[in-house]
């Protein structure tokens, strides 16, 4: 060996035997570089302050696929240029899982880059049926955990999905109002986002679709939100939560139970 030189592998001892393969690290997430705090911003919101878009991946879950169980949901929350927001992951029990399916109250858990959770969704147990106009869906936001930020209400509707996003004093933003609930095979979906009044469009929650292997044999999803970079950042993580919840009521069905 000559000198300077080190040694990546010891010589083989028999002629004939082969050198390991060098080790390759698993890719790492690119990770959205954390901005200044602004003053009344929620810790970790701070994320969400520059951007007007978020892109929401959910995990595949192979045991969903093999044997059709209800799994826990994974989520990654990424900007625009794919750098990683948030992680998040939903608490439940097996029972319940199994038990409700997509209908299930939840809580999930966002975490941000450092591992600090800065959001907590709550969903409580409510009616799924369309045709009830009471106990309909509601899901709270929470920011730190314990503190609410705001909510999402449903708003009943005979056709339509519609909903409400309120503030931490309940009080009406925004509305959001889908397509007929039938509005789902080989295109995009889209939520929009609008006034109090419906007059004007802000932004949208669109489910994309992701192809005839992902939709026929899991329920992993993937959307996009977009909204005014100016928006109130709390309203901003409340259309977040409302798109985990759009996501349960209308596309988690698993295609094993179909």
């Amino acid at each position: 060996m000559q000198p300077g030189h080190n040694a990546v592998y010891p010589a083989a001892v028999n002629h004939g035997s082969v050198a390991p393969p060098p080790y390759t690290l698993p890719p790492t997430p690119m990770l959205m570089p954390t901005p200044g705090r602004p003053t009344g911003c929620p810790p970790g919101l701070e994320y969400l302050t520059q951007i007007d878009q978020l892109l929401v991946h959910q995990r595949v879950e192979l045991a969903e696929m093999v044997i059709g169980w209800e799994m826990s949901n994974v989520y990654t929350v990424k900007n625009s240029m794919g750098q990683q927001v948030f992680v998040a992951t939903e608490e439940n029990d097996i029972f319940t899982m199994q038990g409700c399916g997509p209908a299930r109250p939840f809580t999930i858990h966002l975490h941000d880059n450092v591992g600090q959770e800065v959001l907590t969704l709550t969903r409580p147990l409510r009616c799924t049926l369309c045709c009830f106009p009471c106990c309909l869906q509601e899901l709270e936001v929470q920011s730190p955990p314990g503190n609410p930020i705001g909510y999402v209400e449903q708003n009943w509707h005979p056709v339509l999905p519609k909903f409400t996003v309120l503030n931490e004093m309940r009080m009406p933003q925004l509305m959001i109002k889908g397509p007929c609930c039938d509005c789902r095979c080989m295109s995009d979906v889209i939520f929009e986002v609008t006034s109090l009044d419906e007059s004007a469009v802000v932004g949208q929650i669109s489910k994309q679709w992701g192809g005839f292997m992902q939709e026929g044999f899991t329920d992993a999803d993937n959307f996009g939100i977009s909204f005014p970079v100016d928006l109130d950042v709390k309203i901003k993580a409340v259309m977040l939560g409302a798109c985990f919840l759009i996501d349960f009521m209308f596309f988690e069905t698993n295609p094993h139970h179909n």
